[in-house]
């Protein structure tokens, strides 16, 4: 086992890596940027060290600056968490040439992966259903024109390095085609570094269900079963649930067993997520591979009883998987509500400090998060303040939990997001499990309410 690891990210996860850590008995390093200092991941780790100014290419994606860090403290492997440097072939590839284990897949596997376009060939080839699309789309308008027709309208532009919802657009008719691909190419050069787009049939009102997996270095790989994340808003999920309504055992446990195979088929090796939309006519085609930890990974946590990241730092530390496909059974159901510092009803970013934080306990109820009374949180990084799972023996006693969990926490100071999710729970269609990805815009709120 590793004798120290570092955590280069921060917010909930770091503290999250954390605490697995000291489960674990191995010394944790923080790093962290100027306005972190006060930070809880700073705290809570046995070692800590600035790497930077605010702005994350100064600090949490200085990678000169987190190898330092790393060298400094002599650690032995680095847990990127989710976000920054997570699926950075690049990074992982540095750590390697130090001498320092990445905590998470191989480097050819995460730079396979992060192309979205290869990913969905490569994927194909190893038996999955994938969105009718192309290749990458050349830059001449005659190329453009020729590969929208080919996929048929409505379509959407992606950027094959992408996430995020960054450098998408939804186009409907073809006189669009062409502005939308040059706005993608824009944005995805400007955010990843590389303007590869390519093209995908348009799937209205579908649901977005995940599967994690997780495999060891001798490539025996297990599913841990689904998640649905069918709430989003601007591409970005808000709330994930475990298991999924939709799903029934028998569709789970064939789906599980051909991602199974299809993630063995790449040698991949430590966690990651297989993302699948389902159309209304009840088909399913693969979307992306995710090569890390993810946000929602509690509520697979909860139903499974498995602690994700502990298996991860196992891992890649060359133990072997402990369990077998056989032994892992759903047991209940989860609910996670993302806490954001964000209008509920706009969505537009509320930074400032945190005067009063109290975060609700009970029976199935579990908090990660960063957060405390006096906080700064920081107009400079992502939103997310605590991510609040709920837990019950059903559904129904899940959604129970999570809206007394949210009636019991208390944030002053900034808007969050807290009442939004308090309206998606009493909404009928979502305690019947109707869900889709355009779910969000169909909540209607009453003239009393804000963003009118």
């Amino acid at each position: 086992m590793f004798k120290k690891i570092l955590v280069a990210n921060r917010g909930e996860i770091a503290l999250r890596i954390i605490c697995a850590c000291k489960e674990l008995r191995i010394p944790s390093v923080a790093v962290y940027s100027e306005p972190d200092r006060d930070s809880l991941h700073v705290r809570f780790a046995d070692q800590a060290v600035c790497i930077g100014p605010a702005p994350s290419l100064e600090s949490y994606l200085n990678v000169p600056s987190i190898i330092s860090a790393a060298e400094i403290t002599d650690v032995e492997a680095i847990h990127p968490g989710y976000g920054y440097l997570a699926e950075s072939s690049d990074f992982a590839e540095v750590c390697e040439t130090c001498g320092i284990t990445f905590i998470g897949p191989h480097a050819d596997s995460i730079a396979l992966m992060g192309n979205k376009a290869k990913a969905r060939e490569t994927m194909a080839r190893a038996g999955l259903p994938i969105i009718p699309g192309t290749g990458i789309v050349g830059d001449s308008a005659e190329e453009m024109r020729e590969a929208a027709a080919s996929v048929g309208f409505p379509l959407i532009v992606k950027a094959s390095a992408g996430g995020g919802g960054r450098g998408m657009r939804i186009v409907e008719k073809p006189e669009q085609v062409e502005e939308a691909i040059a706005n993608a190419q824009a944005e995805a050069g400007n955010t990843f570094g590389n303007d590869d787009i390519y093209l995908e049939r348009y799937l209205e009102r579908p649901r977005h269900i995940e599967f994690q997996v997780i495999a060891d270095q001798t490539g025996a790989v297990l599913h841990l079963g689904e998640r649905e994340c069918s709430i989003q808003r601007r591409h970005q999920k808000l709330l994930e649930e475990s298991p999924s309504p939709l799903v029934k055992p028998e569709m789970r446990e064939a789906l599980g067993q051909l991602i199974s195979q299809a993630v063995s088929s790449i040698n991949y090796l430590n966690a990651g997520t297989v993302e699948f939309l389902y159309d209304d006519q009840g088909d399913y085609f693969f979307l992306e591979m995710n090569t890390r930890i993810q946000v929602e990974h509690p509520v697979t946590e909860k139903v499974t009883g498995i602690d994700l990241v502990k298996e991860q730092i196992r891992i890649a530390a060359g133990e072997t998987l402990s369990i077998q496909q056989q032994d892992i059974r759903l047991r209940g159901h989860s609910i996670e509500c993302r806490i954001n510092a964000e209008s509920p009803y706009t969505l537009k970013p509320s930074p400032g400090q945190i005067t009063a934080y109290h975060p609700p306990g009970g029976p199935g109820v579990r908090v990660d998060s960063m957060a405390y009374a006096g906080m700064t949180v920081s107009p400079y990084y992502d939103s997310l303040i605590a991510k609040l799972i709920a837990y019950g023996a059903d559904r129904a006693e899940a959604i129970r939990r999570m809206e007394r969990a949210l009636d019991m926490f208390m944030i002053e100071g900034i808007e969050t997001t807290i009442p939004l999710h308090k309206k998606i729970l009493q909404d009928p269609d979502f305690q019947a499990g109707l869900l889709s990805t355009e779910f969000l815009g169909s909540l209607e709120f009453d003239e009393a309410e804000e963003g009118l």
